[in-house]
Order: C-alpha cells, then sequence, then structure tokens
C-alpha cells in the first residue's frame, strides 16, 4: 500500500487576519512564498469589523513595504478622523474635524480585500481549523487541523490572535480580563433612519463617557453607526444570566438599566440597535509579554501582545509586524534564526510602550473623572504634535 506524504511547508502562517496577509505579500514581494491557513470557511465568512485609523509610522508603513500605499489611499474615508466627545447628558466636551490629521480611516473588510487581492489565489487555505501544534524531534514544526490533516513547517509563524494557537510553543502567558466589556451594536442607514443618532455620532468617532462606562461609536463607509456600549463588569457577565443576548428586546432593556438618567439620544443608540447584540470582552497579554528565542516559530499581532483597543494600535502594529518579520526573513534567507531574533528585537520594545499606552488610556476612558480625563489627554497629545 501506497504511505501517505506528510506535507511540508518551508514557511507556514496561521491566521489570515491584516497582520498575516501583510506578512504574505511582504514575503511575496521579495520571492518569497508562505502558505498561509485560516479556519474561517472563506474569505467572506464572517464580517471583518469596522473602521480602522491607519498611523503613519505603523499600517501605513507596512503598506508602503508591500507596495500597497496607493491601493491604500483609494478606500479612506474622508471625514473618519473627526471625534468627539461627550459626557453623560451628551454635552459636546471637545470636538476635532480631523482636518490634516495623519491617520485616515478605513474599512477593515476592505483593506483586508487588498491585502488577499495582492496574493496568489493559492496562498490561503480556508476552513483550516489548527487543533495542536508540535515541535518534532527535527525541529520541524508539526500543525494538525480539526479535519486530522496535518503537515509541518520549517519556520511556523502564529498570526492567529488572541487565543493562539501556536503561542504555547514559545510562551505560557494567556490573555487576562481588563474589566470592561463591550456589547457591540449597529444603527443601519443611520442619516435616513436614525437621524438623532448619527447627528449625536457625527463624521467620525464617538466617545460618550461617566461613570465608569459609556459609549464609543463611529460612523461606517457604508452609513452606518457602529456602537460598543462599554461597562465595567465581571469577565463572565455576558454568560452567566446577567444578560441574555439571545434575546434582544430584552438584552436592551437590560443595557438601558445601566444607563439610566442619560441623555436619551445617548440611550438611543441601544433601544435602537438593527440586529444582534454580541458581546465583545475585553482582554489582553501582560503588557511586558516576551520569550526565548525558539527555534523556527514566532509570533505577531494580537497573538504577540494582544492589548486593549485604546491606544488604536492593534491592527497596526500587526502590520508593521508582519511587514519587519518579512522584511528580516528576506534580509537573512540562509539563516532564519538571525532574521527572527532581529525581528523579536525590535518587536518586544515597540509592542510593551503601546500595550502601557492602551492600559492607561482604558483606565482613563473608564475614570471617574471620565469625560474630562479624555478631554486633557487629548489635549497633551495635542500639544505633543505642535
Amino acid at each position: 500500500m501506497p504511505t501517505h506524504r506528510l506535507q511540508h511547508h518551508p514557511i507556514a502562517v496561521i491566521g489570515a487576519g491584516l497582520g498575516g496577509l501583510t506578512l504574505a505579500r511582504v514575503l511575496h514581494v521579495n520571492g518569497i512564498e508562505a502558505a498561509v491557513f485560516d479556519l474561517d470557511a472563506s474569505p467572506t465568512a464572517r464580517t471583518q469589523g469596522g473602521m480602522l485609523d491607519m498611523h503613519e509610522e505603523s499600517g501605513q508603513a507596512a503598506l508602503r513595504t508591500g507596495g500597497l500605499y496607493e491601493e491604500f489611499r483609494a478606500i479612506i474615508h474622508d471625514g473618519g478622523e473627526a471625534m468627539r466627545i461627550l459626557d453623560k447628558n451628551a454635552t459636546l466636551r471637545m470636538e476635532d474635524d480631523g482636518a490634516g490629521g495623519k491617520r485616515p480611516e478605513v474599512s477593515r473588510g476592505a483593506l483586508r480585500d487588498i491585502l488577499l487581492g495582492s496574493l496568489p489565489e493559492s496562498t490561503v487555505r480556508w476552513g483550516a481549523k489548527v487543533t495542536g501544534v508540535r515541535t518534532l524531534a527535527d525541529g520541524r514544526h508539526e500543525v494538525t487541523l480539526a479535519d486530522a490533516e496535518t503537515f509541518t513547517a520549517d519556520v511556523l509563524i502564529g498570526a492567529d490572535g488572541a487565543w493562539s494557537k501556536v503561542r504555547p510553543l514559545v510562551s505560557d502567558a494567556t490573555p487576562g480580563y481588563c474589566g470592561v466589556s463591550f456589547v457591540e451594536t449597529h444603527l443601519r442607514d443611520a442619516d435616513t433612519r436614525h437621524p438623532e443618532s448619527a447627528a449625536v455620532v457625527g463624521g467620525g468617532m464617538l466617545f460618550a463617557l461617566g461613570e465608569e462606562k459609556g459609549f464609543l461609536g463611529h460612523r461606517d463607509g457604508d452609513g452606518s453607526l457602529h456602537i460598543y456600549v462599554a461597562l465595567r463588569v465581571p469577565a463572565d457577565w455576558a454568560t452567566s444570566g446577567a444578560i441574555d443576548l439571545g434575546d434582544t428586546e430584552a438584552a436592551k432593556a437590560r443595557l438601558l438599566d445601566h444607563f439610566d438618567g442619560w441623555d436619551e439620544r445617548l440611550r438611543r443608540l441601544i433601544a435602537d440597535a438593527d440586529g444582534a447584540l454580541v458581546a465583545r470582552p475585553i482582554h489582553a497579554l501582560p503588557v511586558d509579554h516576551r520569550w526565548e528565542r525558539t527555534p523556527g516559530v514566532t509570533l505577531l499581532g494580537d497573538a504577540a501582545h494582544l492589548m486593549s483597543p485604546f491606544a488604536g494600535e492593534g491592527a497596526n502594529l500587526a502590520m508593521l509586524d508582519g511587514a519587519e518579520l518579512a522584511t528580516a526573513i528576506a534580509a537573512h534567507p540562509d539563516d532564519v534564526e538571525k532574521a527572527l531574533t532581529a525581528y523579536e528585537e525590535a518587536l518586544f520594545p515597540r509592542a510593551e510602550e503601546a500595550a502601557i499606552a492602551s492600559a492607561a488610556n482604558l483606565d482613563i476612558c473608564f475614570s471617574p473623572s471620565a469625560p474630562q480625563s479624555l478631554v486633557d489627554l487629548m489635549a497633551a497629545y495635542g500639544a505633543e504634535s505642535e
């Protein structure tokens, strides 16, 4: 009988998010092909989230390295850099029209489409859910998929997010709960169907804060409002029976109880929400997360440095990680360990700096003095940039 031959890849990337795709793109530009595996059944299996602000020094730099900067410019959401900060009475405490800003907003889905379209069609293997990884005696890494298929790789890169299956090869760290949970909602066709809510959110980002909770929202490019209702609640709040998100109307009523006394225009961001409500508990890895050099394996993005969204760095750093890792591999094609060492030496300090800022900004947003604490922070940022 014929023997089964294990499939082998010189470079395997687990995760086809922005970081993994940026890595594959920059490798491809340098004539190096990687195999990318993603658990989603297809590129359109689920929505890709809302808007991202692309930072000049990270996300935009990665796109330049990948030769995709002009494609990125074509999908910018004009006016998306605007920001409003309100208190619980919907009183405007700060407003910035975003003019002249250097962090344009784009749709995460549109950005991912650009990256996917820049790669050979065979690069990403969809429906490939990783269930196990291990290092073999010969130094290769073996990956097992949910369908029982296995393959090996010389270089294995974990770009598989918060609950990475690759991370245990290099680190025993696991994400911890940050004390804040979001409930994600949408208001569709806002200017026509929800004009008051559209006016409250404005053309870009909204922070409506007070009493250690609030609303974080932004206007998507399709005219919908993407809202996160934020609460300081226990980690198991959404699963312990405190709220039943499966019963949308009852869940809305329960959420509204948390905002008793808040301006009705803000409460309508819950009451008028379209579709299902989705819980998003916020987790983070330790701010100083790092690992000893482990031959033939490394991490990028949330797998390496998961943090709360309050520094706006997650996607940007993931893309920069991918671009820098690919550049290092291309610079040292005959010495992968040298490439991975150089990559991690730059990765660890920049990730720690961003994670510290993210943790601090979360506390600022949900401190008893918010929203003034956030207004003060934005004023400090403005002073630094002048």
